[in-house]
């Protein structure tokens, strides 16, 4: 135990990320500010990440998704769900996994196990990593919004994100996280809860949707309120 809680402690300096994409390199964005170190990777190759990595700088560079996985401290998986059994394994033992996803059968094929609402997308990553921490994070906000809403500590506009996961230690790391790149957490409990900010909830990515490209910000009473009326697919 004492292991586990030194490896999610706050001297954590490198994120690493599977997946590139929209979301992911607008967290490595928000990290490079915030002074974190950042490998990026994705499907295709790192040599497909150079523009991202030249735009960076020093504190960035790019690898293949078992690279990224051993050097992060902390890592993002941000990953089409259909792809998620392709996420390493083992070099992400004890760390932080902060999960983006969604499921969108058009794009991922049908998923039993979500169809029926007998298990989330989060909970599928975490069943793929037993020996990992996921929490459940960022998969309910634009990436333009994730980008222009971010605030420094004490603003009075700073916006609220949820986070679930089934470890503390886990959670407060990424509340840790969210707090250097610009963002309050709000713990909405376990995985399992996860689906309270799933796609097409009342807490999904439309409450940040402002007149402004940069968006609209979210306070914890108001992404608390969207949470607590969230209806499962079957009760609609």
């Amino acid at each position: 135990m004492a292991a586990r809680a030194a490896g999610l402690g706050p001297d954590m300096t490198t994120v690493g990320l599977i997946g590139s994409g929209h979301i992911g390199g607008t967290v490595a964005r928000l990290a490079v500010a915030a002074g974190y170190d950042v490998v990026l990777s994705n499907s295709r190759g790192p040599d497909t990440l150079k523009e991202l990595v030249d735009e960076l700088g020093p504190r960035a560079r790019a690898a293949t998704p078992a690279e990224a996985a051993q050097a992060g401290d902390i890592v993002l998986v941000s990953v089409p769900l259909r792809a998620y059994r392709s996420v390493p394994v083992e070099p992400l033992a004890g760390k932080l996994v902060m999960d983006t996803n969604n499921y969108y059968p058009q794009r991922d094929g049908q998923i039993p196990e979500l169809d029926d609402e007998s298990t989330t997308v989060s909970e599928l990553l975490q069943r793929h990593l037993p020996t990992s921490h996921v929490v459940k994070v960022f998969n309910n906000i634009y990436f333009k919004h994730l980008l222009g809403l971010a605030r420094p500590a004490g603003s009075p506009d700073r916006s609220v994100l949820a986070i679930a996961g089934d470890d503390a230690d886990a959670k407060a790391a990424a509340t840790r996280f969210l707090d250097a790149i610009g963002y309050d957490a709000l713990d909405a409990g376990p995985l399992a809860e996860g689906w309270r900010y799933q796609r097409d909830t009342a807490a999904y990515a439309g409450l940040y949707f402002g007149s402004g490209e940069d968006g609209k910000p979210v306070d914890a009473q108001t992404l608390r309120a969207a949470l607590a009326q969230a209806r499962r697919y079957r009760d609609r």
